[in-house]
């Protein structure tokens, strides 16, 4: 199957899709689709690649990517915690018609289009938006149709999150989605490790100065950049989950080797230094 451009199976007949998956993990290879992909996840946590941020994922969240956004799941399976399972709705803009969604009567849901751009991840979704998710699987068309109305509307009013800062508005080309894959793989496994620039090109299969800039032009971030940023997520996660660490053991388990430059790439980051952000976390 190829990374670019990953087709959702569709017949000519069908405006959107519904899909559940039940996987030990998500799929987990860096792709992009036209269709816009809402997704409720209902078991498994993680973290997701979105076009130039990586952010993490728990049950209960519900991720929304829009058109031809580049991301990843990347599924955590080093604690058993069951199946990893999404309800996952794909569309497009122009599936109901090139006009329907400026008709006057949705202009309720304009913020929804213009929000998704890079791609939003809504924690806490109300009961009520859950309990129409779950009702996609034995509704008819009909009754699907006006499920999706609801929550794109609901969804239009919602606190969110956005899990880019860059809009991506063409289509990487199938050897560049291999080339990036191989390059969040290597990064994904080893962040918890040194990582040379030497290292990262050979694995691109490109010189230094090559990769630098196209990692960068892809990214609109330097390769270290997004590297620190990988090593920041893992570092909160492991404050929030493992209270009983120290902050020295922290930064050493996320790849630092000098705990001053740990915390003030953590503040620049989480806003918060280490120590404030665990504090934080037990007044809450």
């Amino acid at each position: 199957m190829k990374v670019f451009p990953f087709k959702i199976p569709k017949s000519s007949e069908e405006a959107f899709i519904y899909q559940e998956d039940c996987e030990t993990i998500f799929y987990d290879k860096y792709h992009q689709h036209e269709e816009i992909q809402i997704s409720y996840i209902k078991n498994g946590e993680g973290k997701i690649l979105v076009g130039d941020m990586i952010t993490e994922y728990q049950k209960g969240d519900i991720i929304i990517l829009g058109s031809n956004l580049p991301h990843v799941f990347k599924s955590d399976t080093s604690e058993s915690k069951g199946m990893s399972v999404m309800y996952t709705v794909f569309f497009t803009e122009n599936g109901f018609g090139k006009d329907f969604f400026n008709l006057p009567e949705l202009n309720a849901v304009e913020p929804f289009f213009k929000a998704i751009k890079n791609g939003i991840q809504i924690r806490d979704a109300k009961p009520s938006i859950i309990r129409k998710f779950k009702k996609f699987k034995e509704a008819d068309k009909y009754d699907r149709f006006m499920l999706l109305m609801y929550m794109l509307k609901a969804f239009s009013q919602s606190d969110k999150k956005h899990l880019s800062n860059y809009v991506f508005n063409k289509p990487f080309t199938d050897a560049e989605g291999k080339r990036m894959q191989m390059v969040f793989d290597f990064v994904m496994t080893h962040y918890q490790k040194s990582i040379t620039l030497d290292e990262i090109a050979q694995i691109a299969n490109m010189t230094k100065n090559a990769f630098c800039k196209y990692f960068k032009t892809r990214t609109k971030k330097t390769f270290f950049q997004f590297l620190i940023e990988i090593r920041i997520e893992h570092a909160a996660k492991l404050l929030i989950k493992n209270k009983e660490l120290s902050i020295i053991e922290i930064s050493e388990l996320s790849g630092f080797n000098n705990i001053s430059n740990f915390n003030k790439k953590f503040k620049e980051i989480k806003k918060k230094t280490p120590f404030e952000f665990k504090n934080s976390l037990i007044k809450n």
